[in-house]
């Protein structure tokens, strides 16, 4: 209550005198403050407190007007808000000039009695000598008021909050956005967006806007990440991320919103990819999400063994050219020969040098397949499809002797074998006639020197052994063998 209206109180609950008995009604005039006449009792000329009287005007002493009284507790409510400082400021003074009057009072001050009465009341309160010191601090108290009032509208700040897309105005206390939301409890993540930033100062008026992140699984262009939007809607995402969406193929709407959960997105762009095949180019603008897909929507079929230079089932690049491959395949069998192993046994009946074939061996044979592929009619090299072995090869086993070789032979000893040895070979244990029929140092033939014992060719053994087998041959057939140098024997 406002502190006018507490001196309005504070008068009234005393009475006039002081001694605290309420006000009547009545219709008794009352002298106006200030003419030395009291106000009551039989020196003022009146009847006594509570009888009618005629109270003359302010200034004279005789001429009486009548008023109506209003009854006690009915008065006309001049309150005002404690931080109207005017009306703080100018009440007291204004109530204590005659005849004064204050906003709000107008219709019951003018040309009433009880307007009248009042004023006299207020006057004779102020002149008490405690009115003073009443006044003084109800004067504090709406001076205060008028203060708190101002540094109250001056700290409140109107702010429109807008949380993930829902705005509303509200009024706030807090000096800065950081302030401002931990006051409407909204938190907020890394991947979320806070404008203006937290910690920026807040002015009445200004506009505050949280965006929160959403994750989103994207798969663009056939590469998977994993990345965040504050985007609510499909659309409003790609925007965010720069995906040029003309043209796309989107997984799923592009209007449907994307919760605080997220989800998953599947974005293949338009692209230009050329197709070469059978001598002609074709360019086309595809979103397609195989190599495959975009030859098909470039109307190439592939037959057989046809097939394409990028992997078919790889995802088309921007700017990629693919070449069809028009492939004719066959196949090619070829058989090689299998070498065979040669196993030696040691004989102790045969002599030291020699050798006999016990087993001859016997080559096997291998199948191999290979592939042949002829692309865009240029034949390519072949391709080892599989390996099987035909018939396996048969080891040669040889008998090699071991028995010491005789130096001697009865009945061939004390010739000169040296100088029949120069007259055939020129003394050289490997040579050969032009003919190829005769060998080493005797000039025997194959057939006489395997029937001597020999084993191989005869130029291929040791001069001894070869001596030796001369030697039984003589005594066989004496010098016939060698016709034209068996007479060296003797001399």
């Amino acid at each position: 209550m406002s502190n006018v209206q507490s001196s309005y109180e504070t008068y009234e609950s005393h009475g006039p005198d002081g001694s605290g008995r309420p006000p009547v009604a009545h219709d008794a005039g009352t002298l106006p403050y200030g003419t030395g006449t009291p106000a009551y009792g039989a020196e003022a000329g009146t009847q006594s407190y509570g009888a009618e009287a005629l109270t003359l005007p302010y200034g004279a002493g005789t001429p009486p007007y009548e008023a109506e009284t209003l009854p006690y507790g009915v008065y006309v409510d001049t309150y005002r808000p404690a931080y109207a400082a005017q009306a703080a400021r100018t009440v007291p003074d204004r109530l204590a000039e005659p005849g004064a009057s204050f906003p709000g009072a107008g219709a019951a001050a003018e040309g009433g009695r009880g307007g009248s009465r009042r004023a006299v009341r207020r006057r004779r309160a102020a002149d008490r000598p405690g009115s003073l010191r009443r006044l003084v601090p109800q004067a504090l108290v709406v001076a205060f008021l008028a203060g708190g009032t101002s540094a109250f509208v001056a700290k409140d700040k109107a702010i429109e909050l807008t949380v993930d897309g829902r705005p509303r105005t509200l009024h706030t206390f807090a000096d800065d956005v950081s302030e401002l939301l931990a006051d409407e409890g909204v938190a907020f993540g890394a991947h979320d967006v806070v404008v203006p930033a937290p910690g920026t100062a807040l002015s009445s008026g200004d506009e505050v806007a949280v965006h929160y992140g959403r994750p989103v699984a994207l798969t663009l262009d056939g590469r998977r990440r994993e990345v965040w939007t504050t985007a609510r809607t499909v659309d409003g995402a790609l925007q965010q991320f720069g995906v040029r969406a003309e043209g796309a193929y989107v997984s799923t709407s592009r209007s449907r919103r994307i919760g605080r959960q997220g989800l998953e997105l599947d974005v293949r762009t338009e692209r230009t990819v050329t197709i070469m095949a059978d001598g002609r180019t074709r360019t086309i603008r595809t979103n397609a999400a195989t190599v495959g897909e975009a030859v098909e929507q470039a109307g190439v079929t592939l037959r057989g063994e046809d097939t394409t230079s990028v992997e078919w089932s790889s995802f088309p690049r921007d700017g990629q050219t693919v070449t069809v491959l028009r492939v004719t395949a066959s196949t090619e069998v070829r058989e090689v020969p299998i070498p065979f192993r040669v196993h030696r046994t040691e004989d102790p009946s045969l002599f030291r040098g020699t050798e006999v074939v016990e087993r001859p061996g016997r080559p096997g044979t291998r199948r191999i397949t290979y592939a042949l592929r002829t692309v865009n009619g240029v034949r390519q090299r072949p391709r080892l499809l599989r390996t099987e072995v035909v018939r396996e090869p048969r080891d040669q086993i040889v008998k090699v002797g071991t028995k010491a070789m005789p130096t001697s032979v009865a009945g061939a000893e004390g010739l000169n074998w040296s100088g029949l040895a120069a007259c055939e070979s020129g003394g050289r244990a490997n040579a050969v006639d032009p003919s190829g029929t005769y060998g080493g140092l005797y000039q025997f033939d194959t057939q006489t020197w395997q029937s001597l014992g020999g084993s191989g060719r005869p130029q291929d053994a040791s001069a001894s052994e070869q001596t030796l087998r001369a030697k039984k041959l003589y005594v066989q057939r004496g010098a016939s063998p060698w016709p034209h140098c068996g007479a060296r024997l003797r001399g």
